[in-house]
């Protein structure tokens, strides 16, 4: 899903296609109804400024996808996906997000664990176009 420009052969490509892999399946609305699949993926230490200005952990995250806020009708629609690997075991992606009209940078910080790769950090910056 990433650009070819942006993701290196080898391990890095490797570890950007984790960390793609991850970000999609933090989206993915089935697995933001499930807590457990959440904690999977977020690292203990996750914060997030959102598109609103507000800054969330696991607990605050996990209170809002569990309570039933996510849509399952309106999936998140991704472009143009960028991934570089920042040192071992660290991948920064960007990508523009549409929900619903609602467009937003992002960026996150993907840490890979004795677990797997998980977010430990992410915002979103609205935009009204993207490129």
């Amino acid at each position: 899903m990433a650009d070819d420009e942006c993701v290196r052969a080898g391990q890095t490509a490797q570890a950007v296609r984790a960390a793609v892999e991850g970000e999609m399946r933090l989206l993915d609305p089935e697995v933001r109804a499930d807590p457990a699949r959440v904690l999977e993926l977020l690292h203990p230490e996750f914060t997030e400024f959102g598109v609103s200005g507000r800054r969330w952990d696991v607990e605050s995250i996990l209170a809002v996808t569990s309570g039933g806020a996510v849509s399952v009708e309106s999936p998140v629609e991704v472009s143009d996906v960028c991934g570089v690997v920042l040192a071992p075991g660290v991948v920064h992606l960007t990508y523009l997000a549409d929900n619903q009209g609602r467009r937003a940078w992002r960026s996150s910080l993907w840490r890979l664990t004795e677990t797997g790769w998980q977010l430990y950090f992410h915002q979103g910056t609205l935009t009204e176009h993207g490129g």
